[in-house]
């Protein structure tokens, strides 16, 4: 492995992890929740750092200069980097880290060199058990993945730039036709099916990752809000929301559950949205965006597993 490398790595948790490893390299951390919020479609753009710090800033209160510090320092080491002669992304499975990675493709396709790109990802190797996230690997496991990642080809990074480019625009309905194309992207498919399912369903007004955690409510003695919390995130599938995030979600269906003395339940509002006899479109409705489209902009429609522009 040459020392003229470049790892863009998806989180702290990950990149010291793979630092243990003592793989030769400069180190990018890509310290983003691009699966949430307004994007603008030129990375590390000023039209994408305003936007972005205000969707941060507004969202989980973190400053413009926490902002710049965190992530646009980065991507300005990145953008200075001459020296190398391959770059390796680190990212998980799921969407929050798929977009993020898109994003990264995006950004280094439109600043830097064309050199090899590979791909480091959460797989079942050979002599492994189980499909297990990156961040939860131990060095040998990891160092197994590093070993064995993938190689990406030109189809490969212009897709991914594509994909970027359509999530970005108010136009999800162009995503679903991404979902059968065929790449070295191995979760790809799974993620943008995943987002699509994020739009409001079109007989509730929640969409599917809030029905999972009203599921939850449902099928399982939940003591407090924080086992709550645990059991979403530990059960949310392909969308790899962190703690924030989660909290965030939960706030935002507080209506729809009851935190009792020892046991949260649904609350009526819960129940319909369960038994699908009320819509609650018009209640949920907000501003709130993924990409370049807003959320209360489209409907999905479960039984086909179509987008619907209102």
């Amino acid at each position: 492995m040459s020392s003229r490398s470049i790892h863009i790595i998806n989180g702290d948790g990950l990149a010291a992890k793979m630092m243990e490893l003592d793989i030769p390299g400069e180190v990018i951390v890509w310290r983003e929740l691009l699966c949430e919020g307004p994007t603008v479609q030129e990375v590390g753009s000023e039209a994408f750092t305003e936007v972005r710090k205000k969707f941060i800033g507004d969202a989980y209160g973190i400053s413009p200069e926490n902002y710049e510090e965190k992530f646009v320092s980065q991507l300005e080491k990145l953008r200075n980097l001459e020296d190398y002669e391959e770059v390796i992304l680190w990212f998980e499975f799921d969407l929050f880290c798929h977009i993020n990675m898109i994003a990264a493709i995006s950004f280094f396709l439109n600043y830097k060199k064309e050199v090899p790109m590979y791909l480091v990802c959460s797989k079942k190797l050979k002599g492994e058990k189980g499909n297990k996230p990156l961040t939860q690997l131990n060095a040998k496991q990891l160092y197994n993945h590093f070993q064995n990642k993938i190689s990406l080809t030109s189809d490969d990074l212009q897709l991914a730039n594509f994909i970027w480019e359509l999530y970005c625009s108010n136009n999800p309905l162009q995503l679903k036709a991404q979902i059968k194309k065929h790449s070295n992207f191995e979760y790809l498919s799974s993620c943008i099916r995943a987002h699509i399912e994020r739009f409001p369903n079109s007989e509730t007004g929640i969409n599917s990752l809030e029905r999972n955690i009203l599921k939850i409510v449902q099928r399982n003695i939940i003591s407090s809000e924080n086992q709550l919390l645990g059991y979403a995130l530990e059960y949310q599938g392909y969308y790899g929301y962190s703690d924030n995030q989660m909290k965030r979600l939960l706030k935002k269906l507080r209506d729809f559950y009851l935190v009792e003395e020892d046991r949260v339940i649904l609350s009526e509002k819960g129940e319909a949205a369960m038994e699908e006899t009320t819509n609650f479109y018009r209640e949920l409705n907000n501003d709130e965006c993924f990409g370049g489209a807003k959320m209360y902009d489209f409907l999905y429609e479960s039984e086909s597993h179509r987008l619907l522009k209102l």
